[in-house]
């Protein structure tokens, strides 16, 4: 799964990785948890755009926002069948830039390990994720919302979950993107694994256990 990650580059290296055409604003962070905003990408049929959704997807069809907690995370292998889904894989889906991701490496004796994984290049990378439109029945307020794609884990992340985020290969993106191309069956052959030799991990504090927590600190190796 995908429940915590960051976003430390700078805006003009957003628009140079994704060629974003709109203007845009973030903060960076080290710390993004769900619920929060993020910051995504989106092809809008003419050109990239790049904005701010709340993580966790509210489908159309969705009697309250609660919902959203439980939609963090979307099963690559069951997007075209899961209603949550369905639609928003077959024409709503975008990328969330990323500059590395945490994940929790359970112990013998119970407990979690936090780790720092990123690429070995350290440079940008993006997750597959996917976006709804949904109308508050109570403000009449349109909320605009994503979830992270996930996929097997490589052998890499096979020694700390049983689950990892899509991450999208550069030559994928603007396939991914494009919301021209709904053929689900092309789209599920892109939702594989990224190798391992392309990324690295390391133990990090449990500091990072708490959202509240926001700093550099945390990607620290110890």
């Amino acid at each position: 799964m995908c429940g915590r990650f960051t976003l430390y580059s700078t805006e003009q290296e957003l628009i140079n990785e994704y060629a974003i055409e709109n203007s845009f604003t973030f903060e960076q962070s080290f710390n993004i948890a769900p619920s929060q905003r993020v910051l995504a990408v989106i092809n809008n049929g003419k050109e990239n755009r790049a904005g701010q959704l709340h993580w966790g997807l509210i489908p159309p069809w969705a009697k309250d926002k609660k919902i959203a907690y439980k939609m963090i995370n979307a099963r690559g292998e069951t997007l075209a069948e899961k209603p949550s889904f369905k639609r928003a894989f077959q024409s709503r889906r975008c990328i969330i830039p990323t500059s590395g991701f945490y994940e929790w490496k359970r112990t013998e004796d119970g407990k979690k390990k936090p780790y720092f994984i990123h690429l070995k290049n350290k440079k940008l990378f993006a997750f597959a994720g996917l976006w709804e439109k949904w109308n508050d029945p109570t403000t009449e307020e349109d909320i605009f919302t994503c979830t992270i794609v996930t996929t097997s884990p490589n052998e890499m992340m096979a020694n700390l979950h049983d689950r990892m985020p899509l991450l999208l290969e550069n030559k994928h993106q603007d396939d991914w993107l494009n919301p021209d191309i709904r053929d689900t069956d092309y789209l599920q052959q892109l939702i594989k694994p990224l190798p391992s030799e392309h990324m690295t991990a390391y133990e990090i504090s449990t500091a990072v256990n708490k959202p509240t927590h926001n700093g550099s600190e945390l990607i620290e190796p110890i």
